[in-house]
């Protein structure tokens, strides 16, 4: 997962860019960038670390000019070198500049077209260096010496021809403006909206609302799934469908996991979206566990909290804090190698013994991936005094890879895979398991937006919504993702570039 924003303004976007990737850092910690335009000439900075790492005032000073892009990053399949940190660039043609938010499916035919036929050299593994240099060809095919805003969404729908997967990009054409668009079945989130100035409107686009929020930019709408828009750098805006057949299946995880919980997705407000996610899973509890002996009910930070907090209300049970969270510790889902994983958990959380001392606690999550911090937690909250630990999921059980964007682990990795319940009830060391049922989940989220009519939900249900995804398919990305490959890739990076 991904940040990206873009912003077209009538005076220097540095400092709103870094403010945008500040926002949007919990989708990545992996590495940061932004480029800006000055005059048509570009200036980038980028680098693995978070934001407030990788830019310094001299080197913030350096970005000048009105428009520019930005981009936060974790790895979707394998690599951490600093050479795959994004806004990537083409000098050919025009100047183009990329940031890209999720995966595309068929990289390694794309690679191979973009070699013997677009005659196109790649630096990297990275698909979205892949998917720049699609646009890039695309554009040039045209053969034009003075671009159009006509010829840039026709490359745009060149793009939506050759590439398949989940994409929402933000393009930069030196001197020209700022491009927006999102794959044809708009699984990755991508917003814009506009500000007033002295001077004229200035735009913005951000991969959640919350961007748009801090920086005082008045939210349009999504972008839809197969549509492109155009900013000019003299601040015209230009929108059109460039996609012949679409279909809007959001992915659902961004309302589970991702997306901060002020943000607004497609018309759906994550909050309200967890607190029905809360609603449904209580219901359950009520249901399938009405004697149940739950004392107090605890969110695992952050993410969980509010589905927490209204199951609690939902069950008239007690709720409390009973996880103390050290914020200068990264998000763990997303931290590269199993050992590193788990040596973050006891540095993250710390648990208040009062809270837990002779009760049967109810551990509320979002989500159980591969269940190893699950249990550490469970462990924690034992060694902290509770009689009983009950263990709840917002998300049904994610048994199958995501190929959209998500680095979720090879499908062995992931502990509900070809387990029941109850056996992962087991693993994780908890004496009882409840899990959201994924008619719930949909209908919980799908309750902000009815028009939306399918979500990507391939993690639970093994459906993969672009129909290009196979047993094949997912065997070579097991083969990228799994722990030992990724550890064996990037130390063959590291040599490389020293």
């Amino acid at each position: 997962m991904c940040g990206i924003a873009a912003i077209v303004s009538h005076q220097a976007v540095n400092q709103d860019l870094y403010d945008a990737l500040t926002v949007l850092q919990h989708r990545g910690q992996d590495a940061a960038g932004i480029v800006t335009c000055e005059r048509g000439r570009l200036h980038l900075r980028k680098d693995n670390g978070l934001a407030r790492d990788v830019f310094t005032n001299a080197q913030m000073l350096k970005l000048k000019g009105n428009m520019g892009i930005a981009h936060v990053r974790y790895p979707t399949a394998g690599c951490t070198s600093s050479a795959e940190a994004q806004p990537f660039y083409v000098n050919s043609p025009f100047g183009l500049t990329l940031a890209h938010n999720g995966n595309l499916t068929n990289t390694a035919e794309l690679k191979k077209a973009l070699f013997v036929e677009d005659q196109r050299h790649l630096n990297t593994d990275s698909d979205s260096e892949v998917l720049l240099n699609v646009f890039a060809h695309e554009l040039q095919a045209l053969g034009k010496l003075r671009l159009s805003v006509a010829d840039v969404f026709q490359a745009v729908s060149g793009v939506h021809r050759r590439c398949r997967g989940a994409y929402a990009v933000v393009i930069m054409i030196a001197g020209f403006g700022v491009l927006g668009f999102r794959d044809p079945h708009g699984i990755r989130p991508i917003i814009f909206g506009e500000r007033k100035s002295e001077d004229g409107t200035e735009f913005m686009i951000a991969s959640e609302s919350v961007a748009l929020d801090v920086l005082n930019f008045d939210v349009v709408r999504d972008i839809e799934p197969g549509e492109a828009i155009f900013i000019e750098a003299s601040g015209k805006f230009h929108s059109q469908q460039c996609a012949e057949k679409t279909d809007h299946c959001p992915c659902i995880f961004e309302y589970v996991y991702f997306a901060r919980p002020d943000s607004i997705i497609d018309d759906i407000s994550v909050y309200k979206a967890r607190l029905r996610m809360g609603d449904k899973l209580a219901n359950k509890v009520l249901r399938e566990w009405p004697d149940h002996d739950i004392d107090v009910v605890i969110p695992i930070p952050d993410t969980s909290r509010t589905a927490a907090l209204q199951m609690a209300n939902k069950l008239n049970v007690k709720f409390s804090e009973g996880f103390m969270k050290n914020r200068y510790i990264g998000r763990t889902f997303i931290m590269p190698g199993q050992k590193m994983r788990e040596k973050s958990v006891r540095q993250k959380l710390n648990a208040l013994g009062l809270e837990f001392e002779g009760k049967n606690v109810l551990l509320v999550d979002d989500s159980v991936v591969r269940g190893t911090t699950s249990a550490q937690i469970i462990q924690m909250a034992r060694d902290a005094g509770a009689k009983k630990v009950y263990f709840a999921s917002a998300a049904p059980p994610v048994r199958y890879p995501n190929v959209y964007g998500i680095d979720m682990p090879a499908a062995h990795e992931l502990i509900a895979h070809n387990r029941t319940e109850e056996q992962v009830c087991v693993e994780i060391g908890a004496d009882k398991l409840i899990y959201q049922d994924l008619d719930d989940l949909i209908a919980a989220v799908q309750k902000g937006n009815p028009n939306i009519l399918h979500f990507d939900t391939s993690c639970f249900s093994h459906e993969y919504i672009t129909g290009d995804v196979d047993d094949a398919y997912l065997e070579h990305v097991e083969a990228l993702r799994n722990d030992a490959a990724q550890a064996a890739h990037n130390s063959e990076a590291f040599i490389i570039e020293m």
